[in-house]
């Protein structure tokens, strides 16, 4: 009989924070930070993007590209699932992290001959934004089983939300003294840097939970995009074997009585895969509804922000001294709010966002941002003061970078990896760019036709609220059916 392993200091130490069992505690430190050097690497980036697209173009200009990004994504997006049917899970990683590590030289290099990279810049940044953290959580939905899963990703997003405030305060050490130019060399290091993170935790992995299998069969070798799921033991099963099996265990007896069929998974595109599997499509059309509403609260947030600023310099302050006014003005705040809402997200990340899961479930979690919403854009319709909208925004973002991230990834667990690798692309980057896009659409369309009153987003906020939480009560419905009967959601099979 052999002993039960007993938990180390760093597993009773990380107790703390969620429930974290022998022999788990290392691993998820480290999956934390992989993603806190991920997104260390784009909080560096993202402000050098800012500055070169003003600096060249104009903010008209950055408004166009960011609807622009959704549809350069479908290429790239098709390529990567291409990428993830005939490469290993840690190849693909490798291949697309050295990628973009690459780019980060190029454009270094490019921009110190003088060529304007403000707009070619703008675009990749965004797709790097959306694929590099949707492809990190594929690979840790791949590592854990659902349960496990619930239990740990609250600890490794508190990585996520250390890096985005570690990366923005080094660039604005760095821009002064380097430029808009080297601090690209440093992201490309720093993502160089998570690869060595990503391979090692993947080995440690493998032998935790593969062991004992072929190594023909272990995810060292068969390609990340598989029909294959994990099961409560930590094994991975192929979804067309179990349909197989049932088929099997389920057929009639009596002679020439047809069998009870199944739809069978097929390998299929990445868009192909969300539109024929519904699970995923509630899960794409969720984000992209998030996403919306969170832009057209952001731009309600900015007009109350920009009316302050011109009613507090009063009429004593015209032209370009009104201008450096409103921009110091807004500036201050914005540097108020982001630390408000870091700070919150923090505290909520380490002590709330496990207890959550744990005593309610994913699927109570996972509407718990748009009930918030629900309420603070009601009244914001009613009273329409930025004291007010500024704490509703506060809450409403802290609790997104929070227990909305975190739900929303543990959402994958109970998928196949086919879907977890290809589908995630989709779900988490192309319906976050439109949503954004249909939030520029409407913001020029109110202002153009009625103006800048913040009722009207409000309201709009509010009908979009409502087909949200919808939704997600029919995610976290099946989400629950998922992990019941331990089975991937079934995807129709293509003509």
């Amino acid at each position: 009989m052999t002993e039960e392993r007993k938990p180390g200091l760093l597993d009773r130490a990380l107790r703390l924070f969620t429930e974290v069992r022998a022999g788990e505690g290392a691993n998820v430190l480290i999956l934390a930070a992989n993603v806190f050097l991920l997104l260390t690497a784009y909080y560096v980036l993202k402000p050098l993007r800012d500055g070169l697209i003003l600096s060249e173009q104009g903010p008209a200009v950055k408004a166009y590209m960011a609807a622009a990004m959704a549809f350069v994504l479908v290429p790239v997006i098709g390529a990567y699932g291409k990428l993830a049917d005939r490469l290993p899970r840690r190849r693909l990683i490798n291949l697309v992290t050295a990628f973009f590590a690459v780019c980060c030289v190029a454009f270094y290099v490019v921009a110190e001959a003088g060529v304007e990279i403000g707009i070619p810049f703008f675009i990749w940044l965004g797709i790097f934004n959306a694929m590099i953290i949707a492809q990190f959580w594929g690979f840790a939905n791949d590592l854990y089983t659902n349960e496990a899963g619930e239990r740990l990703f609250p600890i490794v997003q508190v990585g996520g939300a250390a890096g985005a405030i570690v990366g923005a305060g080094a660039v604005k050490q760095m821009i002064g003294p380097l430029g808009l130019t080297t601090p690209m060399l440093v992201a490309g290091g720093i993502l160089l840097a998570s690869l060595l993170l990503t391979n090692w935790v993947d080995r440690r992995e493998r032998r935790r939970t593969e062991a004992t299998g072929a190594p023909d069969e272990g995810t060292a070798r068969s390609p990340a995009a598989t029909g294959e799921f994990r099961l409560d033991t930590g094994e991975f099963k192929d979804l067309r074997r179990l349909l197989e099996e049932r088929r099997d265990e389920e057929a009639p007896e009596e002679a020439g009585e047809a069998k009870p069929t199944e739809p069978e998974p097929d390998r299929q595109g990445a868009f192909a895969l969300v539109l024929r599997t519904r699970y995923l499509l509630l899960i794409a059309i969720l984000i992209l509804l998030l996403n919306w509403v969170n832009t057209n609260g952001e731009a309600l947030l900015g007009f109350l922000v920009e009316g302050a600023a011109r009613e507090a310099a009063g009429s004593g302050l015209t032209g370009e001294a009104l201008e450096q006014y409103v921009g110091t003005f807004v500036g201050a705040f914005y540097a108020d709010f982001f630390t408000i809402v870091n700070t919150l997200t923090f505290v909520l990340q380490f002590f709330v966002v496990s207890r959550v899961i744990k005593y309610f479930g994913v699927h109570v979690g996972i509407m718990v941002l748009p009930a918030i919403a629900l309420g603070s854009y009601g009244l914001i319709a009613l009273i329409p003061i930025l004291s007010y909208v500024r704490w509703a925004k506060t809450a409403e973002n802290a609790t997104d970078y929070s227990l909305q991230n975190t739900v929303q990834q543990a959402l994958f667990l109970p998928t196949t990896r086919e879907q977890k690798y290809k589908a995630k692309q989709v779900t988490d980057a192309f319906s976050k760019r439109i949503g954004d896009s249909l939030s520029g659409v409407v913001t020029f369309v109110v202002v153009t036709f009625l103006g800048t009153n913040i009722r009207y987003f409000a309201l709009l906020n509010v009908i979009l609220v409502v087909v949200w939480l919808i939704v997600a009560f029919r995610i976290g419905r099946e989400y629950r059916q998922l992990i019941a009967t331990g089975r991937p959601p079934l995807t129709r099979p293509g003509r």
